[in-house]
């Protein structure tokens, strides 16, 4: 058997609670620096290892995680088909961040999707099985139960994007609504007037609050809102082409184009050009995430830069508190946690 080092009071071991005592640090902060987290200050971290040192204190990863019943596993669930996740650069960006923050913690990662309502059933079913810690629930709609389903099985959750204003989950988000007014701002400061706007799915939170920063730029700057510069997309390809295909039999004046994602800004270039629209001579066009396919594009695409992998990062260290602390999403209430990162607009030939 393994040396325990200086015993607590009593003779027994020292315990976590004592280190953070020891440290003047919380719970979870103490965790985070045994488990490898980079998202300590570099004090603190030197803090906790002091009173570990101090107190003897040994982690033994297996027998903490039998006794709390625990399993060294997160799930980080995403609720869409696997053709979109593969398709869209901002899943494996988050995935990225995501796998970073672990890199150096004792952690397992699993991805599952949960695209259809069968993979639904067998995700409740194993989640119902408590084999992970807690789960990671990216590109969340409105009305998906899964959040619902980690309240009532007490699991830790972190949600990218919240569902709505009044989300109860921790949750990490980029600024939208900040996000599209810098868009719109940009396009008009180049003496565009006539800007339509191709929305992302409107059941996710984020896209109703960059649709929000839009129309607010407008009326800022004394232009009306024009209902029908307004088109619904889903931030693929094909709903790109389909909503510019509706604005411009709708609006063929348009001078500018918003599009809910660089991915969808791919579509509505493609009909911009058979229509014989230059870009951005004739139109201006501007996208939403700053991925590859923005730098990419012919001309490059201007385009939010929203810090995708930051994200993941930040998810996983809230996650991370949540099962230090053993805060089950049920009980987050009032006291959630919520993390909203700046936006950037990237300037490139296409406005």
């Amino acid at each position: 058997m393994a040396g325990n080092g200086v015993r607590g009071r009593g003779g027994r071991r020292p315990t976590l609670e004592e280190v953070a005592a020891r440290a003047g640090v919380g719970r979870g902060t103490v965790s985070r620096v045994i488990n490898g987290s980079p998202r300590v200050s570099d004090a603190t971290r030197a803090a906790v290892e002091a009173a570990v040192a101090e107190l003897g204190y040994v982690p033994n990863t297996a027998a903490r995680a039998l006794a709390a019943n625990r399993t060294d596993a997160i799930a980080l669930v995403v609720p869409e088909p696997e053709t979109r996740f593969f398709a869209e650069p901002y899943f494996s960006d988050m995935l990225r961040g995501v796998g970073a923050e672990l890199a150096d913690t004792e952690m397992q990662l699993l991805l599952i999707f949960a695209g259809s309502d069968r993979e639904r059933q067998r995700l409740a079913q194993y989640l119902a099985a408590h084999r992970v810690d807690g789960v990671l629930l990216v590109s969340v709609h409105a009305d998906d139960p899964l959040p619902d389903l980690l309240a009532q099985l007490e699991i830790p959750a972190v949600i990218s994007g919240p569902r709505s204003a009044a989300e109860p989950l921790t949750s990490v988000d980029s600024d939208n609504y900040g996000g599209a007014r810098s868009a719109v701002e940009h396009l008009l400061g180049r003496g565009r007037r006539r800007i339509a706007h191709i929305t992302g799915r409107l059941d996710v939170y984020g896209a109703q609050r960059r649709v929000s920063g839009y129309r607010d730029a407008l009326r800022d700057a004394g232009q009306e809102v024009d209902e029908l510069l307004i088109e619904a997309g889903d931030f693929t390809e094909e709903g790109g082409c389909r909503a510019m295909t509706a604005l411009l039999e709708r609006r063929p004046g348009l001078d500018a184009v918003f599009a809910g994602s660089d991915v969808t800004a791919a579509g509505a270039r493609q009909v911009l050009r058979e229509a014989g629209r230059r870009i951005p001579d004739d139109v201006a066009l501007v996208g939403y995430d700053d991925s590859a396919i923005a730098r990419h594009m012919d001309p490059p695409l201007t385009s939010v830069r929203q810090p995708i992998e930051e994200m993941g990062r930040a998810m996983i260290d809230l996650l991370l508190t949540e099962i230090a602390d053993r805060r089950p999403a049920a009980s987050q209430g009032p006291d959630r946690r919520q993390a909203v990162l700046a936006t950037e607009l990237v300037v490139r030939a296409s406005s």
